[in-house]
């Protein structure tokens, strides 16, 4: 395989594209075609080609992430879907958890489910929590129901019954029926894509996998088409949400393993820096165009999760939004981007986001319509976006449509001058970080003050350094490249897949050999994806079972060493231990001569496919300069008013440590790098900037 990589990150306002060959990272960013989402990606693809003079056959890897699984969860742009369910079972989704997730709100309002009820369609059979049938499949009347939904015009469809992830044999039964009768229609099944306890999270996972399977089924298969087209003969490797990689064939499976798949990347750039300094524990911190996205990174990793929200109707509230079961990196994200829209509400008071101004038009300063006032309209008047730097991007700039968006937002609404008025704006949406931060960092019980912060995505450099100001952070890693962060982050991703399923037994009633073969049955599952992707290369895995004290609502997850799971080795009390040592740690102390529940079992894969070249750069036409030292105003919130401020292309800036202090800008093609006064800023041997209070560097 050849070493030449191209990594490809589709986002909401941005597609960013990343070349490395021969030691060098070329970049690119163009706007997101929305309406065609491969023509943005061949756009950057042919301009990256032909900047490097490599062609596309000397190509040995493509690796691609996106939003478009997520948009289409959001947007509501999936396929019609229906759900065969148990007979009785057709509200689970509309029931949910039967709880309210915002107590005192009389008018709440919940998360609709992404299939209606007239599509939910039960069916006569029954299995039991031991996987025994109590009732047969009928399939008279799965035949009849079929009719109704071909009659109805579904295109994709779920399938969930009761306890199939103890035996599914009644949704395989259903899945050949299909193939012989219908083989037209996308079919998920509940016992593949979630084989795991709790039938709402498992419905909710099965429909939402459904709904954008058409829609990213064809999307992928354009995207081959079209890379084949150009030339390209190399696998095409997707991002996950879990921040590992996996096949084609796997991903438009299983789509629903790529919500969420281009900010893992940036998680995975993170993670890699934090392992450079020696395991320094992050916030990772991407802000591009449409969301901004925070990440706690612990010893050389991103805190993971194996539950996720989609489509929250009340922001940071638990259990406001559709749920699914799905490996993924844990963060939060809210509608803090670039292009997020700022308005001013009955309350006089300014709201900025969740909408967004997007790539199509786009915020005002683009010059292509847009005609509301965004972040990037405010970060432009406040002095932090040099003109140079959309003219390297290949954007033109109406700095009179941004002023006068900027004006009827918000200035004129507030009696406030433009400078005012746009300092608001960046308050508003900075302060949002903050508290989002400090909220995601409470929820797991962790701290702020002794973390770095690393900033990356076209907009996190313009904030980083007032964020970490808000936060208590007092130091800021920018990394080379940092505008296509989540991008170039997939190039130190591996391939990994993990394999969850339930299966419930007391520990005293456990029998090591069956619990050993089902982890093997795991791996064995596992591996074959990750062989797929990554034919030939060693691989490692990692265990982990799902256990609670008898009794308890939730379980919590216990990392199992190999070792415990060799034949001869005492399993059984070594889970018990290990369970402790977990218990402990979250809790303080656990519950003496309380018998344990294992409920799941889930085992990751992985296999390095680099290594990433080793001291690679960004090259010249990427790094870039975008143009000549020279001066200009910086806004300063602080004092309010501007003040003078250098402007430092970062090729500039010399590799050897030595600080430069601000206030000033360092420039380049894909963002700018704000180092505010009483900051200052080193370039690292590795390209990275390294901002610090200057207290601290002191």
């Amino acid at each position: 395989m050849s070493d030449v990589r191209l990594a490809v990150d589709i986002g909401g306002t941005f597609t960013d594209l990343v070349l490395e060959a021969n030691g060098e990272r070329h970049a690119a960013k163009t706007l997101t075609t929305h309406d065609a989402p491969a023509r943005g990606v061949m756009g950057g693809v042919d301009e990256l080609l032909s900047r490097s003079g490599i062609a596309a056959s000397a190509v040995g890897l493509v690796l691609h992430g996106t939003t478009l699984a997520t948009n289409a969860l959001i947007e509501r742009r999936g396929a019609r879907t229906a759900l065969l369910t148990t007979a009785g079972h057709r509200d689970v989704l509309e029931m949910a958890l039967e709880n309210r997730f915002e107590q005192y709100d009389l008018s709440i309002d919940r998360p609709q489910p992404l299939v209606p009820r007239h599509w939910r369609r039960p069916v006569p059979e029954r299995i039991a929590a031991d996987g025994t049938v109590l009732l047969k499949l009928d399939a008279a009347a799965l035949d009849q129901e079929l009719e109704f939904l071909a009659a109805e015009g579904i295109t994709s469809l779920a399938v969930g019954f009761l306890h199939a992830y103890r035996n599914p044999a009644h949704e395989q039964a259903v899945a050949e029926r299909l193939a012989r009768v219908w083989p037209s229609l996308a079919v998920t099944l509940s016992s593949e894509v979630c084989p795991e306890i709790r039938e709402y999270e498992r419905f909710s996972t099965t429909c939402a996998n459904a709904y954008v399977l058409p829609l990213m089924a064809d999307y992928l298969e354009a995207l081959e088409a079209a890379l084949r087209q150009r030339g390209f003969q190399c696998p095409l490797l997707l991002m996950t949400s879990g921040g590992g990689l996996t096949d084609l064939a796997t991903a438009q499976r299983y789509p629903i393993r790529l919500v969420e798949s281009g900010p893992a990347g940036g998680a995975m750039l993170a993670a890699d820096l934090s392992r450079r300094a020696q395991g320094q524990r992050l916030l990772s911190f991407d802000m591009g165009g449409t969301t901004a996205k925070l990440c706690l990174i612990n010893d050389g990793e991103p805190v993971t999760s194996r539950s996720f929200e989609v489509d929250r109707v009340y922001r940071f509230k638990k259990g406001s939004g559709l749920p699914v079961r799905i490996p993924v990196v844990e963060m939060v994200e809210i509608g803090a981007g670039g292009g997020s829209l700022a308005t001013v509400d009955a309350l006089q008071r300014i709201q900025v986001g969740p909408a967004s101004a997007g790539s199509e038009p786009g915020p005002a300063l683009y010059g292509r319509g847009g005609t509301g006032a965004t972040v990037t309209d405010a970060d432009h008047r406040l002095g932090r976006l040099p003109t140079a730097g959309f003219v390297a991007a290949g954007l033109s700039v109406d700095p009179a449509a941004s002023l006068a968006a900027l004006r009827a937002a918000v200035a004129e609404p507030l009696d406030l001058d433009d400078a005012e008025g746009a300092c608001a704006i960046t308050e508003v949406v900075d302060e949002n970080m903050a508290a989002a931060s400090r909220a995601h960092a409470s929820e797991w019980g962790q701290a702020l003050f002794d973390r770095w912060l690393v900033a990356f995505g076209g907009a996190a450099p313009l904030h980083a350094a007032r964020l970490a100001e808000k936060t208590g952070i007092r130091r800021v890693l920018v990394p080379a490249l940092a505008g296509v962060g989540s991008a170039l982050g997939f190039l130190l991703a591996p391939v990994r897949y993990e394999v969850a399923r339930s299966d419930y037994r007391l520990l005293t009633d456990a029998d090591p050999a069956v619990l050993r073969s089902v982890v093997e049955s795991l791996t064995l599952e596992a591996q074959a994806v990750v062989e797929q992707a990554a034919p030939q290369q060693a691989v490692t895995r990692r265990v982990q079972a799902y256990m609670r004290y008898a009794g308890q609502g939730y379980e919590i997850a216990v990392t199992v060493p190999d070792a415990l799971l060799e034949p001869g080795s005492e399993l059984l009390a070594g889970l018990r231990e290990a369970f402790d040592q977990a218990y402990t740690q979250l809790y303080t102390r656990g519950v003496p001569g309380v018998d344990l529940e294992l409920l799941s079992w889930a085992v990751s894969v992985s296999a390095a496919i680099g290594p990433v070249t080793a001291g690679a750069t960004a090259a010249a036409d990427s790094a870039g300069s975008t143009g000549a030292t020279g001066h200009g105003q910086l806004y300063d919130p602080t004092l309010k008013a501007y003040v003078d401020v250098v402007r430092i292309p970062r090729t500039a800036l010399a590799g050897d440590g030595t600080a430069v202090s601000g206030p000033l800008l360092v420039t380049e093609a894909h963002t700018t790098t704000v180092v505010p006064d009483g900051w200052c800023v080193r370039a690292l041997a590795d390209g990275t900037l390294a901002l610090e209070r200057r207290e601290a560097a002191s």
